[in-house]
């Protein structure tokens, strides 16, 4: 469990964008905090100093390692984002410094989202509303859904939902992590998520199950493992016929990889959430290749999602004026929450 915090009054400090957080008054009229200071990204410097608490709103700044020297007090940070690889520099991650993040609020609408475009994936429903704004009559046979393989590479909370989904409609899962087993209550078979022959500890790796499975779902957290997972010999060992689907990071897949997969016919088809460089600038050829779905970083962003960021910092800001244990403290050498 944690101390109780060794400041009487905690200055606390929220880094913001362009959008302030809701309920702001929950935190500006709370009498356990000596104050609330609002900073942008360059005003960051200047009021690092003297803050206990920060809270980055700023969903994926790296502003805090070029202002890291300023922090002199700071003894918790809590990313409004379940991902937290802006904040895993080597300074902060070798620092007495708890890190939380956002770990819970987005797993139902992301599962949702991913579900959506295996779904639209399978019954053709870009062709179909192609063919509606050419008012154009072409029947034709879709794929079905039920029976049909997923392999879901991350097996954190996000990636539970997700398989707990696609089993729902039929489809059989197994998942991808750091270490191979078996017996696994959501995913059943868990391989190490390695282009290796073999595991390093001689168990199975992607090698032996991407050219079984017809989608490939990405949630899994960016750390050095994962960035550049999703390369040309990854690309190569999925079927022609198979869909990746990517709503965790950019840089883990390869983006001019990937173009050429899709250019030249080696998968069916790409949904994209995220991107090396966002936003994704108009002259890329992920816009317009077949099979290719862009959306602008949406994926767990539905109604209301901002007041439950909100909530579950407060509830663990409560928890820190306590002296209560926190939620989600990430392992700052892993870079996520472990379990």
């Amino acid at each position: 469990m944690n101390s109780p915090v060794p400041h009487d009054r905690p200055r606390l400090l929220v880094l913001h964008g362009d959008d302030l957080p809701p309920g702001r008054e929950r935190m500006d009229d709370d009498p356990r905090l000596g104050e609330v200071v609002y900073a942008t990204a360059d005003e960051l410097p200047s009021k690092l100093p003297g803050a206990h608490v920060l809270l980055v709103w700023d969903l994926f700044t790296e502003a805090l390692a070029s202002a890291w020297s300023k922090a002199d007090s700071l003894d918790w940070v809590h990313a409004a984002t379940a991902g937290v690889d802006n904040l895993m520099f080597p300074e902060l991650v070798d620092s007495d410094v708890t890190v939380t993040n956002s770990r819970g609020v987005f797993d139902e609408p992301v599962a949702e989202y991913v579900l959506g475009q295996v779904i639209a994936f399978a019954k053709d429903f870009q062709r179909t509303w192609d063919h509606q704004r050419e008012h154009r009559w072409e029947h034709r046979e879709t794929e079905r859904v039920a029976g049909k393989r997923a392999l879901v590479v991350g097996t954190g909370p996000i990636g539970r939902q997700i398989a707990r989904k696609l089993t729902a409609v039929g489809m059989r899962v197994s998942a991808s992590g750091s270490r191979a087993r078996e017996g696994d209550p959501d995913f059943g078979t868990v391989v190490e998520s390695s282009l290796a022959e073999r595991g390093s500890d001689g168990g199975p790796t992607l090698v032996g199950v991407l050219p079984e499975v017809d989608y490939v779902v990405i949630v899994a957290p960016l750390t050095d493992a994962t960035r550049g997972l999703v390369d040309r010999r990854f690309l190569e060992l999925m079927r022609p016929t198979a869909r990746l689907i990517n709503v965790a990071r950019g840089p883990i897949v390869v983006q001019d990889d990937l173009v050429r997969a899709l250019d030249a016919g080696g998968i069916a088809g790409a949904a994209l959430d995220v991107f090396e460089n966002e936003p994704l600038k108009a002259i890329s050829p992920l816009w317009g290749l077949p099979g290719s779905v862009v959306s602008p970083h949406m994926a767990g962003d539905v109604v209301g999602w901002r007041d439950d960021l909100m909530d579950l910092f407060l509830d663990n800001l409560a928890r820190r004026l306590d002296g209560r244990e926190l939620l989600n403290v990430v392992d700052k050498s892993r870079g996520y929450v472990p379990g």
